[in-house]
């Protein structure tokens, strides 16, 4: 057991680079973290006298810094703060996202201390040309310690994977993630599609996560498995992707495709996933797929251990924008299914789960359910709402009318002509 600095909560008993110091060579010291690092490793060497070797990890480390913070958060006795490295630059952290908006000690620009593994983290700041970054810097006693460091947070971390979703953002600066809680669960009763296409997908994935993988490894199969979900909006591809997310045990990660998408940020995703495996990943809107990184990514996807445990599912509202490729060589998507527009039946049984059965008697229910043929589920959607809005205002309701109205929107998107001229004249400024 390491002893660690003598520290309560999250008291601070020293700086590693003063402002004082510092003075007017702040880009300098920041650029030449030589200074911090020397420093840190003494500082955790003055307890008991172990001696700490400087660490370097050829890969990402975030799901280390991911735990780290969530120990901060709850403040857990696992984890010592040691020192603030900088003392000009920021030292608390808040997060608007909680109700509670909680304060903690910020990850950069901290050394913190796992003493049960004699093993600590910095996030040390450097200044870059774009501004100011971060290197991540590794202290441990011997291999064996930072090993069975590594290896507790990585089950710690999967097991908070199977809490919660971790969302991939491209950024001009690089791949952003940030863990966010599965707020609504959907159950995969509450998935309407044609039954034998939501058989397929379910039983494709309940196979890949079975525990012994008995499947791939009878069969000879590679342990990867890609699929496409197609269709036109509103139809349910994001209900079953959550269904997805909330039933499976593994990790789950969606990744948002930007206009900064490029080589860099999709070797950062596979490499962040493969870490992860086996766990889905969700990529929503891969036709917009940057031109540019179209082929980095085909050629990703090839790699022979790139996809190795990774569940891929890639969603597109406008498959005819796919790239071709993408579709006709084997280990990239293996199916692709249309998500269809909802059935009568579908759309009478997501009708009765919204709620219409308040407003309609069975008989006018029913024949709604006929009358919006051609309605997504988010058009079905905004029907019960308009419906719900008129009979609260009114005490009344017009079906037909409603049901009209939403089907003359319907036709405007589909012929793009949105405005009537019903006078016959010409719009614009009258000629004086």
């Amino acid at each position: 057991m390491i002893k660690p600095v003598n520290l309560q909560g999250d008291q601070i008993i020293t700086h590693v680079i003063s402002a004082e110091e510092s003075s007017d060579r702040t880009l300098f010291v920041m650029q030449n973290f030589s200074i911090a690092i020397s420093r840190m490793k003494r500082l955790l060497e003055a307890g008991e006298g172990w001696q700490y070797e400087l660490y370097t990890s050829e890969s990402n480390i975030d799901d280390c810094w991911d735990m780290v913070e969530q120990d901060l958060l709850k403040g857990s006795d696992r984890i010592e703060v040691v020192a603030q490295i900088y003392e000009f630059l920021e030292s608390r952290s808040f997060s608007l996202l909680q109700e509670n908006v909680p304060f903690y000690t910020s990850k950069t620009n901290h050394l913190f201390l796992y003493p049960q593994w004699g093993t600590a983290l910095a996030r040390v700041p450097v200044m870059r040309r774009y501004g100011i970054d971060h290197e991540d810097v590794i202290f441990a006693v011997d291999d064996q310690l930072l090993k069975e460091f590594l290896a507790d947070m990585k089950r710690r971390r999967r097991a908070l994977d199977r809490e919660q979703v971790t969302v991939f953002t491209d950024g001009h600066d690089g791949t952003q993630r940030k863990l966010e809680p599965i707020t609504v669960m959907v159950e995969r009763e509450e998935v309407l599609m044609a039954s034998e296409v939501k058989h397929d997908i379910f039983r494709s994935i309940d196979r890949f996560f079975e525990e012994d993988r008995s499947f791939f490894e009878t069969f000879n199969i590679p342990y990867k498995r890609g699929i496409l979900l197609y269709g036109k909006p509103g139809n349910g591809k994001t209900t079953l992707v959550k269904s997805i997310a909330g039933s499976v045990k593994a990790p789950v990660a969606y990744w948002q495709i930007t206009e900064h998408t490029c080589s860099d940020t999709i070797e950062e995703v596979f490499e962040a996933a493969a870490a992860m495996a086996p766990m889905v990943l969700v990529v929503e809107d891969i036709d917009s797929m940057p031109e540019r990184a179209r082929s980095y990514f085909l050629n990703t996807l090839d790699g022979a251990t790139s996809k190795e445990g990774i569940f891929l599912i890639g969603t597109t509202n406008y498959p005819e924008k796919i790239d071709p490729a993408l579709m006709n060589r084997a280990g990239r998507f293996d199916r692709a299914y249309e998500i269809k527009l909802p059935d009568v039946g579908q759309r009478g049984e997501y009708l009765h789960r919204k709620g219409m059965p308040k407003l309609l008697e069975v008989g006018e229910l029913e024949e709604l359910a006929r009358l919006t043929e051609g309605f997504s589920f988010a058009q079905l959607n905004e029907l019960y709402v308009s419906a719900a809005m008129e009979w609260y205002e009114e005490r009344t309701l017009n079906v037909p009318r409603l049901v009209s109205r939403l089907k003359a929107d319907l036709h405007k998107g589909r012929t793009q002509e949105w405005f009537q001229d019903q006078t016959g004249g010409r719009v614009g400024f009258a000629a004086i």
